[in-house]
């Protein structure tokens, strides 16, 4: 038991830490709502993380295998979903920021906690990567065919646990970067460091052969 929770907590925090383009428009969400939102946010990634970890133990090789011919449709969809993201967040920003210059209108409201949950979650699925990274860790394992359910269920348990540990600190970090960066001109920098960067880590995706 004792082994499936270490091996759920660093499978977890394998596929968390390293903060690509979902973790960069978590932090940026997080930086232009509320702490609530983000954490909403993160939450959807972490289930993501818990849902494909709990594909992998139940499919193991053939739930990898089956996803394999579908890698490169799903790897482009992820580019197209992220591209779009990238430039809906820029155009947004700077429309917001005109919009505060020459008007007196509001901004239109942010995303609620409910839907960034949603957004996040969907995101975090488009992802083939993950569930073949947990996969290969099941297979791995000793006893990635031979686990009982208990064992089964504390390693999808403390991956889940793990991922929205990270994913939580990060929308914490962009919140308390949003409350530096109250003015207009620092939230419009932040929306499209974070749409370049985005866009950015869409054009290697792209890029990368297999």
């Amino acid at each position: 038991m004792t082994a499936a929770l270490l091996a759920g907590l660093l499978a977890g925090y394998g596929i968390a830490v390293p903060v690509g383009a979902v973790g960069t428009y978590l932090v940026s969400l997080a930086a232009r709502t509320s702490l609530r939102t983000g954490v909403s946010a993160a939450l959807g990634v972490a289930t993501a993380d818990g849902l494909y970890a709990l594909a992998a133990v139940l499919g193991g090789s053939a739930l990898a295998s089956a996803l394999r011919p579908a890698l490169g449709p799903l790897r482009w969809g992820c580019v197209l979903v992220l591209t779009a993201l990238a430039a809906w967040g820029a155009a947004r920003a700077v429309r917001q920021y005109r919009g505060r210059r020459l008007t007196a209108r509001t901004a239109s409201p942010p995303p609620g906690p409910l839907r960034a949950y949603a957004a996040l979650l969907g995101i975090t699925l488009l992802n083939p990567t993950t569930v073949i990274y947990f996969a290969a860790l099941v297979l791995g394992s000793q006893g990635g065919s031979g686990a009982g359910a208990a064992e089964q269920a504390v390693f999808v348990t403390a991956a889940f646990a793990a991922s929205s540990s990270w994913q939580v600190l990060l929308a914490g970090g962009g919140a308390l970067l949003g409350r530096a960066l109250t003015g207009h001109r620092g939230r419009l920098v932040t929306a499209l460091v974070a749409s370049g960067v985005m866009t950015a880590l869409a054009l290697r995706m792209a890029l990368t052969p297999g």
